[in-house]
């Protein structure tokens, strides 16, 4: 699997604090796509209050224009796709990063407006493959315009749909449910980019399509959604859940099992010096886990060892079935490990968090950030992002110290952190997924509607949590991506007006206004404050 592709290395993070530190990765590789030069003389950020506007309103310096929304034709065959979240950006040639191939998820479908389904009447198979084809990703060839503005190529033959109807092999020497392959992926949600180019899309609310497993009783569980896909195409549960390779030049794809099931929002990789790979990876749901896979061998993301975090105990405990006498008593082999991750995770102690969400690992210092999103039901509606510094900055390390890194809240102006990104400086952002049902009402009622925020790392603004966009009515901005030259900063506008309650009754227009029905876009955003924050 996508070993055409020359592999690239991933920056060496090295030193704790080093703010001087400048590192050069390769253009593939990472999201740090050039020099990371932290420095102490930014310029002054003037952000945005938060705002209820039907629209997307960005700090003075920003403007943006739209790449590609719900339902335009990507080839001759094929239309972008719904509910778009997780975006990277992929150079086809180091020598010229304004070309190159933009991955897009596609998370969920709103049936109302997907398939036209609103209860009244049976859902029809039509209505059902409707909605397949909307999630999984885009594959779009974008190139950069002399006047500076990125445009999809038109009918390139890179553009492509992978899909809920797309065969996808398991990268595993058993059969997953009795099968060698899945049909399709759903649920895409964050990801990432391995060192050889290919992209990490993560299927999370796997149970909202084809409900979940009872492994008591064998059958499924009583209350699990359905979108009544299974009326017409019965497909295993335990086929979703996992971590998915996609090759963005050719489109093949796989699962991958080895990094365990369950509700992935990302995976985030560390190649270490020897070429081993290291993968954290969230469970996006109240209580759940956080994970880490160490390869055993170079490259390697079927060949390795699982961990759980155990973060009152500083320590990741190892999933391996073979040195496990509890799991050996609970399970029947690896393979149902993996199947079952929450089970097993609880029985071997992994911290319960608060909805794991986005991972990554800081350019400057190689501390490991974790977005946790909330927790409702213990009245912890904010959220936080948690730091992990690994033992001796060693991301194969088996021990860690953990600690609250920013804590969401009205005083610091943002709840429910989710999609992090760092720029070329070495500066934080990340955007919130208050909920659409939550959202203008207590306690979030004064931070109004999602947004996009910025955490300058040195200058007389270090450490304070600015907010640089303010999403459209009942939508959250996800994804964030900088281009290689970070002047651009890829960004996706999901969900606007997911609280309609019909076609007649919207409650959004975004981006086209009037009486138009909102569209889920990935929008580009540009300006000279951007270009100054990226400034050696």
């Amino acid at each position: 699997m996508a070993k055409s592709i020359q592999r690239r290395t991933f920056l060496e993070f090295l030193g704790k604090g080093a703010l001087g530190l400048s590192v050069t990765p390769t253009l593939l590789a990472t999201k740090f796509h050039t020099k990371v030069n932290a420095r102490a003389h930014l310029p002054f950020v003037k952000g945005i209050k938060p705002s209820a506007k039907d629209d997307l309103k960005l700090a003075k310096g920003l403007n943006y224009h739209i790449l590609s929304s719900w339902g335009d034709a990507i080839n001759k065959e094929d239309t972008f796709g719904f509910n778009n979240d997780f975006t990277a950006f992929i150079p086809l040639d180091d020598q010229n990063p304004d070309d190159g191939l933009l991955w897009v998820n596609h998370e969920y479908v709103d049936p109302i407006f997907v398939s036209g389904y609103d209860g009244s009447e049976p859902k029809t198979k039509e209505q059902v493959e409707k909605e397949q084809y909307s999630v999984g990703g885009s594959i779009l060839r974008i190139k950069k315009k002399k006047n500076g503005k990125w445009e999809v190529v038109k009918n390139d033959p890179m553009n492509r749909r992978i899909s809920g109807q797309t065969p996808i092999p398991f990268n595993w020497k058993e059969p997953i449910a009795g099968k060698k392959e899945a049909i399709g992926t759903l649920g895409n949600c964050s990801g990432g980019v391995t060192p050889w180019g290919t992209i990490l899309t993560c299927e999370e609310n796997y149970d909202q399509f084809y409900g979940e497993r009872d492994f008591r009783t064998g059958e499924k569980k009583k209350g699990s959604y359905d979108l009544e896909w299974s009326k017409y195409y019965d497909y295993p549960p335990e086929h979703y859940g996992w971590v998915v390779e996609v090759d963005p030049r050719t489109g093949e794809a796989q699962k991958h099992i080895a990094l365990g099931r369950c509700a992935h929002e990302c995976a985030t990789i560390k190649e270490l010096d020897d070429g081993r790979l290291v993968v954290y990876t969230g469970d996006d749901s109240v209580d759940q886990c956080l994970y880490k896979f160490i390869s055993s061998k170079p490259g390697s993301l079927s060949e390795g060892t699982l961990y759980v975090a155990n973060t009152n105990l500083g320590r990741w405990v190892s999933l391996k079935y073979e040195d496990s006498e509890v799991l050996q008593k609970l399970f029947k082999d690896q393979t149902d490990v993996l199947v079952q991750l929450r089970k097993a995770a609880r029985v071997l102690g992994g911290s319960p968090l608060d909805r794991p969400e986005d991972i990554e690992i800081d350019p400057v210092n190689g501390n490991v950030l974790v977005a946790l999103t909330n927790n409702t039901r213990k009245k912890n509606y904010f959220g936080s992002i948690m730091k992990l510094e690994e033992t001796n900055n060693d991301h194969a390390a088996l021990t860690f110290k953990s600690e609250v890194y920013l804590a969401g809240g009205i005083e610091t102006g943002f709840a429910s952190p989710d999609n992090m990104a760092f720029d070329l400086a070495g500066n934080l952002w990340f955007t919130s997924d208050m909920s659409g049902s939550l959202m203008h009402k207590e306690p979030y009622a004064p931070l109004k509607n999602n947004g996009l925020f910025f955490v300058p790392r040195e200058g007389e603004q270090a450490g304070q949590v600015i907010q640089m966009a303010s999403a459209p009515l009942d939508a959250e901005l996800t994804g964030p991506w900088f281009a290689p030259d970070g002047k651009t900063l890829f960004l996706s506008v999901q969900h606007p007006g997911e609280n309609s309650p019909s076609v007649q009754q919207l409650t959004s227009h975004w981006p086209k206004g009037g009486e138009s029905t909102p569209l889920p876009s990935v929008v580009a955003i540009q300006g000279d404050l951007l270009e100054a924050l990226q400034k050696q």
